[in-house]
């Protein structure tokens, strides 16, 4: 059997960036590299799984016991973020690991050191990988991936273990927002699912945030400035006054916990013409609503202001909060919950301060709770994952399998 670390390491060496600028579904035909090697090898193993024109990868392990139980679905995505480079990523092992700085071999001074990071401490005498300082990592989600992956295979040469219909599930996409857009829930046939893509050992989410974009785009008239005086509108200062409308204090530097934000993401724009871009988020469905009608609020007063047509706006919701899904099913959360008991791991239930595929899946009838893959610092050149915490995961997934053939 393949071990976890082997199998991970193949896996961040295919470069399956998404990108949210394309419009083909995958974003990127790069993601498609991974995710056909991920259905071969789980039809080398015995699975029945298929690859199908958008990019999911869906497989089944059938049921080796008499009686009915649920089948229950676990499901990672394969991109990375397009905020920093997933090409060439030379992955460092760090055995034993000591508690001192880990220099980032790629960049010269560049360390991480738990003066910064102080988690770091809490992995002493085990096994790390870490970037080398000129990539990220992909630990999101390719950790998912390879814990998924490693029970499957667990499954297949242990038949003596009893267990219901297992789903596989890979998505292209998820960093982007797009990962289950065509995602066919009825076709992947699990009733309960798990998404495998928290961060740190122990984490369980079944609340995330209420999500929306916003873009807004100021119109100016430029004159020449010799001779602007009552004429000109220079649409970045309006920009710019816009966004002071907004309050400072719901920004994400300084919110955290269950408190939501307006978070500028983009600002491009000339006298003439300007371009705002923000995510909204809010745990609360209520305040979620009131945060749109702020940014509403805001383009309404610079029309009435520097006239008609100054400001227009695009508002739209990304996803919602999961857990008015989940909690008609909160049995699902207590084998999770369980599940980490089982494997020595104390439960560290948390709202996500982010997204998830299984938040939109979970309102499409499919309850998908999300569990620890064992990363820290995504998304970026620091991003490392304790080689323990994914054999752990993909202890938990086993776990949970077994809980659910006992009902």
């Amino acid at each position: 059997m393949e071990n976890i670390v082997e199998r991970f390491l193949r896996y961040v060496a295919v470069d399956t960036q998404s990108d949210e600028t394309s419009e083909t579904q995958p974003s990127t035909a790069k993601q498609l590299v991974l995710l056909k090697m991920l259905c071969e090898e789980l039809n080398a193993m015995g699975i029945e799984a298929t690859l199908d024109e958008y990019g999911y990868v869906m497989g089944t392990i059938p049921s080796n016991i008499d009686k009915e139980v649920p089948a229950v679905g676990f499901v990672s995505h394969v991109d990375t973020a397009p905020d920093a480079s997933g090409a060439d990523i030379k992955p460092q092992i760090i055995p034993n690991y000591d508690g001192s700085a880990i220099p980032l071999k790629g960049v010269p001074g560049l360390a991480l050191d738990p003066e910064e990071f102080p988690e770091l401490l809490l992995y002493k005498g085990q096994t790390l990988i870490t970037t080398d300082g000129t990539t990220l990592l992909g630990a999101d989600d390719k950790a998912g991936v390879a814990e998924i992956m490693t029970a499957a295979q667990y499954l297949m040469e242990h038949p003596e273990v009893k267990h219901g219909p297992v789903k596989i599930g890979f998505t292209p996409d998820e960093e982007i927002g797009r990962g289950v857009v065509k995602f066919d829930v009825a076709r992947f046939g699990a009733k309960y699912a798990y998404t495998m893509d928290g961060g740190e050992i122990g984490e369980l989410e079944f609340e995330n945030f209420n999500a929306a974009s916003a873009r807004i785009h100021l119109q100016g008239l430029n004159v020449h400035p010799g001779s602007a005086k009552g004429k000109m509108k220079n649409a970045i200062l309006i920009a710019s006054e816009l966004n002071g409308m907004l309050p400072v204090e719901q920004r994400p530097e300084y919110t955290c916990d269950y408190e939501g934000f307006f978070h500028i993401i983009s600002f491009n724009g000339t006298v003439e013409n300007a371009d705002i871009v923000y995510i909204i988020r809010d745990h609360d469905r209520k305040k979620f609503e009131e945060k749109k009608q702020l940014i509403q609020h805001c383009v309404d007063f610079i029309n009435a202001k520097y006239g008609d047509g100054t400001a227009t706006l695009e508002l739209k919701d990304s996803y919602y909060n999961m857990k008015e899904q989940v909690m008609p099913h909160y049995h699902i959360v207590e084998k999770a919950m369980k599940a980490l008991e089982m494997a020595g791991i104390q439960p560290k239930v948390q709202p996500i301060r982010g997204g998830t595929d299984g938040a939109n899946l979970s309102f499409r009838g499919l309850p998908c709770p999300n569990i620890f893959a064992g990363g820290h610092n995504f998304h970026g050149k620091m991003e490392f994952v304790p080689v323990e915490s994914m054999e752990k995961a993909s202890q938990v997934i086993l776990n949970i399998i077994g809980l659910f053939a006992e009902e």
